[in-house]
């Protein structure tokens, strides 16, 4: 059976840590703020940015911290950033069964098409919905639905990602949810969140969708 398969970008396809730990360092020393220490950006991967800002600054500065960080995003952030080994193979094998895919994040789509362009993934997918700048669709729920809304909605739809967003943004839509375990999120937040399986490398997301 032919599936609609719908793939998270940060921390399922390709590892943007660089990039984005250093836009929200950027982001909080133009704003006179401390970045914090080592790996700790790494939980804040993954979630709609204005919430990470608004855990670290407070509602009040977070929308301005926003901005300072897409000035650096979009200058170089956006190229700080690596394609995971073997998901292109993954890819590969996923579309040559007959299965469409298609990037769903909640990184805004003028960000995630440069990304998906750049690093040569494009011919893979149908089509990479993403979010809007002024917010809309940051949340996972509201951008598969509003994808399975622009696709064929009678598919049966699979979403595969990194954190617990991507499996509750699954289950609320009726999607099967594949966790994958090389990102940033972890293993008990994925099952915690109700994924149906988990990949512990792309070489298994073949077999699984």
């Amino acid at each position: 059976m032919s599936r609609n398969v719908y793939i998270d970008l940060d921390g399922t396809l390709t590892d943007p840590y660089e990039g984005i730990s250093n836009c929200i360092g950027y982001a909080l020393e133009r704003l006179g703020q401390a970045k914090p220490a080592g790996d700790e950006l790494r939980r804040f991967i993954g979630p709609p940015l204005l919430e990470t800002f608004e855990e670290l600054l407070g509602q009040d500065l977070a929308p301005r911290a926003l901005e300072y960080y897409r000035e650096r995003f979009g200058d170089i952030g956006w190229r700080e950033n690596a394609v995971y080994p073997g998901v292109r193979g993954a890819l590969g094998a996923i579309t040559e069964a007959g299965h469409r895919c298609f990037v769903a994040t909640t990184k805004p789509h003028v960000f995630a098409r440069r990304i998906v362009e750049h690093f040569e993934l494009a011919a893979y997918f149908t089509e990479v919905y993403g979010s809007e700048l002024d917010g809309t669709r940051t949340d996972k729920t509201e951008l598969l639905r509003f994808a399975q809304r622009d696709q064929s909605a009678g598919k049966e739809s699979v979403m595969i990602g990194d954190r617990y967003h991507d499996v509750v943004g699954a289950r609320n839509n009726g999607f099967r949810a594949i966790g994958v375990t090389w990102g940033y999120g972890t293993v008990d937040e994925l099952r915690g969140a109700g994924a149906d399986c988990l990949a512990a490398s792309p070489q298994q997301l073949p077999g699984l969708v």
